[in-house]
């Protein structure tokens, strides 16, 4: 799990998203779900009734209180999901400052899962997988709210690219994901098993399903011998509608998010810089970056999608002034003349862009180009620190986020992720997020890595953990703020076997 960042402090970032071309915001009452008896869709596992909320009534102006009234999923309460209550409940401010951070999506998302008649308990699934932050990457290479890694995520037709990456469009993202998740449920018929799939693969569920079927074992989820952190998954998700449906129950406060669109989608029709948007919208740059976190660049992305997310009384000012704007003149162009000697790499790295940018504006099929001719090269219309959270300021960011100086390391051979974190007293987590890689990419000898080593330069302190009964890998990891692929190089560990009460597990002091 993430642990969620401070809120956007702009209001207009905790607005709804809308087409620009739909029609005035829908009455409170629109387009919501049937209601049905029970907003906890589930079976109390003992005699006692569950608790009633005192909201008999929902709020249908609140998204959160609306979203109950359309919980699909069917189960049977268990000590599995009271623990994972338990894990939340401990935290009371956690889940508020999700809130926070899925105001800008979760109303669309709502209104996508309603259109399909699928589960609302799905759109609390981003809290689940990136805390709704829709930055978010992890070290297996999963982006955006829904942590799509890039294979799924192309299978399902979201384009990634060097300008744009649709992992982090919650629109697209959302559309992919919903899909995905259909096609789970189609192949599975049961809710439970296709969010399993959806964590641990599709293969792996199958995989269990056939070894439960041989051994004459029932198939359901609770059942059957998935991978711990999938174990764990899907009674997480269950426990957040336990807790949404019923927060004063819990002790939860959940700001509340508007029921109905406050953002729109601008058709803009070509690529345009940021900047400029931000001077004919007049909305800040960074809030634009939080509203259209799809984009990488200081500008769309020229094959499209040809569309800006803004807050919905900035659109039609934004639509009026672009109007008046040459069409010409939404993206800055340079001459570069070619000189002997230059390669396309060369001329790319100059102006801060890519080989395969530079071949697509000017047409190009190869790589050879001729002294003397031209290339058009599309520039930035401010410099690189103004577009504060594009894909490379982001990585600047997260490169400064560490304490004490900057080292820069050349790999060796017979190094590993593993070998260089401990020797430089960081988590491997980090290591991963400064440099943009993945813990499945492999160390090539004298490629360059950064490091922020915490203060002076010495080996990892650790310290030992005892075991609890009740204890699990994920548990423990987020007690200790650490990864649980940490927990497992740190001990040796086989992440398909269980911990023992008693067992002594070694932690880094000083990972985070």
């Amino acid at each position: 799990m993430i642990e969620p960042q401070s809120a956007p402090e702009n209001s207009a970032e905790a607005n709804q998203v809308a087409d620009i071309t739909a029609a005035a915001p829908p009455t409170a009452m629109a387009n919501t779900s049937p209601i049905i008896p029970n907003p906890l869709n589930f079976v109390a596992a003992s005699n006692k009734p569950a608790k009633k909320s005192k909201q008999l009534t929902p709020d249908w102006t609140n998204v959160w209180q609306r979203i109950p009234y359309g919980y699909g999923i069917r189960y049977e309460d268990n000590a599995r999901i009271q623990s994972e209550l338990r894990s939340y409940t401990r935290n009371p401010n956690y889940l508020n400052r999700v809130s926070q951070r899925a105001a800008p999506y979760l109303h669309h998302i709502v209104e996508e899962l309603n259109h399909r008649n699928m589960p609302l308990e799905l759109a609390l699934l981003p809290i689940v997988e990136s805390a709704y932050q829709p930055f978010a990457y992890s070290p297996s290479r999963a982006a955006g709210i829904w942590q799509f890694i890039p294979g799924t995520a192309r299978h399902y037709g979201l384009k990634i690219n060097w300008w744009y990456d649709g992992r982090r469009d919650v629109h697209a993202a959302t559309d992919a994901a919903l899909n995905y998740l259909q096609d789970l449920h189609d192949e599975f018929d049961d809710w439970m098993l296709a969010l399993a799939a959806y964590n641990a693969g599709a293969g792996n569920v199958r995989k269990a399903i056939r070894r439960n079927k041989k051994q004459n074992k029932s198939t359901d989820f609770w059942s059957l011998p998935l991978p711990r952190e999938t174990r764990h998954y899907v009674p997480r998700l269950l426990a957040i509608s336990q807790i949404i449906a019923q927060p004063d129950q819990f002790g939860i406060v959940l700001n509340p998010i508007p029921n109905s669109p406050q953002l729109a989608r601008v058709h803009i029709g070509s690529q345009i810089d940021l900047a400029l948007v931000e001077e004919l919208a007049d909305v800040p740059i960074a809030t634009l970056y939080r509203l259209n976190p799809g984009l990488n660049q200081w500008a769309t992305d020229p094959g499209g999608p040809h569309q800006i997310v803004l807050p919905l009384d900035k659109a039609a000012q934004f639509e009026l002034a672009l109007a008046k704007h040459p069409k010409e003149k939404r993206i800055t162009w340079q001459r570069h003349n070619i000189r002997s000697g230059e390669t396309l790499s060369h001329i790319a790295n100059k102006y801060r862009t890519k080989v395969s940018v530079l071949k697509q504006v000017n047409s190009l099929r190869g790589n050879t180009i001729r002294a003397g001719r031209e290339l058009m090269i599309p520039v930035a219309a401010k410099s690189a620190d103004r577009y504060v959270l594009s894909a490379d300021q982001r990585i600047a960011r997260a490169q400064n986020s560490g304490a004490g100086y900057k080292v820069n390391y050349t790999v060796r051979r017979g190094d590993s992720l593993w070998k260089i974190a401990n020797r430089y007293g960081v988590s491997i987590s980090k290591l991963t997020r400064w440099n943009g890689i993945s813990r499945k990419d492999v160390l090539k000898p004298g490629a360059k890595l950064v490091i922020w080593p915490h203060g002076k330069q010495t080996k990892q302190k650790t310290k030992h953990y005892t075991v609890r009964r009740g204890d699990s890998l994920d548990r423990i990891s987020r007690r200790f703020k650490v990864s649980v692929n940490d927990l497992l190089n740190w001990n040796s560990l086989d992440k398909n076997k269980y911990l023992k009460p008693g067992q002594k597990l070694k932690v880094a002091s000083n990972a985070s």
